[in-house]
């Protein structure tokens, strides 16, 4: 990301800061770190004020704080949140704005110990809501990671068959990933066949693929830190089962739902609530345990939530997942997943492979 791009959204923030009467802002999510500065070491935190941006890291990353986040000054500390927290004081700021939700009251009361510490105020999610709405660089890196995800996915269903089992079909999902350019995997990859895919987050085994299987793979590329998300379900080596045509079917039109209610304004219970009508009018409705889908970022799961009590509204630029599923234990589930970008009119598909009920 170009410098300036870090440097207006630390503008925004601090913004946020002197919302809640603070005078500047305290970040310690190692997530939200790199948002504001580039920076992706494993031990940071940063002071934003109006005096400008101070990076706090140890001496184990100064040259790659450097490289990563050039023009802040860098601060060369192993406890990063107690030395800015003093470094705050000594500029004369006397509120300081914390991120509450990723302190611990064990943490909070060091800070508020430390002498000539500030006065403390909760931040919120600020940062996460900024990154909620996505620029031109970050839609640009996950556009690129879901063509990875695509690529990868039809080269391995290629090459999957009866008597394989789940664990070497993952292997080679992520492997491939890898391959055509993704960092690595956004998550740990889905494979469920048979019964196992009536669970809807089942870690792959070594169970092996049997004729007729539905196998359910959810997956990811991350490509620029940037993590894309995908569900398809096909059946392997035979014609279908009519129960699993039906369930299919259903939550294909249920997922068709839920991409079309997807607008700039729209409610996040309404998408849900779009999505999950289909299911329950169908006869499936306890079949849906889960929300409908989520923001995805530099986090697998962010902001925004689409579930049945999600508040707020969708803004544009912001990608969301549409993943409705059926489960039936004992038997089998279907997933059918999207990522996707809310812009005005149509959204925009990142993950193109085609949701029929394919049959390898």
């Amino acid at each position: 990301m170009p410098e300036t791009t870090h440097a207006d959204r630390r503008d925004r923030l601090l913004d946020q800061a002197h919302g809640v009467g603070a005078e500047a802002a305290l970040v310690t999510r190692l997530v939200n770190v790199r948002y504001l500065t580039g920076f992706t070491g494993s031990n940071a935190a940063l002071l934003v004020g109006d005096r400008g941006a101070v990076l706090c890291t140890d001496g184990r990353y100064l040259t790659q704080a450097q490289d990563e986040a050039p023009g802040l000054e860098l601060l060369d500390e192993r406890e990063c949140p107690p030395a800015l927290t003093v470094r705050a004081g000594q500029d004369g700021i006397r509120r300081l704005a914390f991120e509450a939700h990723d302190v611990s009251v064990e943490a909070h009361a060091e800070l508020r110990g430390l002498d000539g510490a500030p006065e403390l105020v909760p931040l919120g999610h600020a940062v996460e809501e900024l990154r909620t709405v996505k620029d031109d660089g970050e839609l640009a890196l996950l556009r690129e990671a879901c063509a990875i995800g695509d690529r990868a996915l039809g080269e391995t269903l290629d090459r999957t068959a009866p008597g394989q089992t789940e664990r070497e079909v993952a292997r080679r999902l992520e492997a491939c990933m890898v391959e055509l350019g993704a960092e690595g995997v956004a998550f740990e990859t889905i494979v469920a066949t048979g019964p196992n895919s009536a669970i809807p987050h089942h870690s792959p085994t070594d169970r092996e693929i049997l004729r007729g299987d539905l196998l359910k793979i959810d997956f990811g590329a991350r490509y620029g830190g940037y993590h894309a998300d995908c569900t398809r379900t096909v059946v392997v080596g035979g014609a279908p089962a009519d129960w699993q045509r039906e369930i299919h079917d259903v939550v294909r039109r249920a997922q068709r739902a839920g991409r079309h209610a997807l607008a700039v304004g729209a409610e996040l219970r309404a998408v849900d609530a779009a999505a999950r009508d289909v299911v329950v009018e169908a006869g499936y409705g306890d079949a849906f345990p889960h929300g409908l889908g989520h923001g995805v970022g530099l986090e697998i799961h962010e902001a925004p939530m689409l579930g049945v009590r999600a508040t707020g509204r969708l803004a544009g630029r912001t990608p969301v997942t549409v993943e409705p599923g059926v489960y039936l234990p004992g038997r089998g589930g279907v997933r059918i997943e999207d990522t996707l970008v809310v812009g005005e009119g149509t959204p925009e598909l990142l993950t193109t492979t085609s949701k029929d009920l394919l049959v390898l």
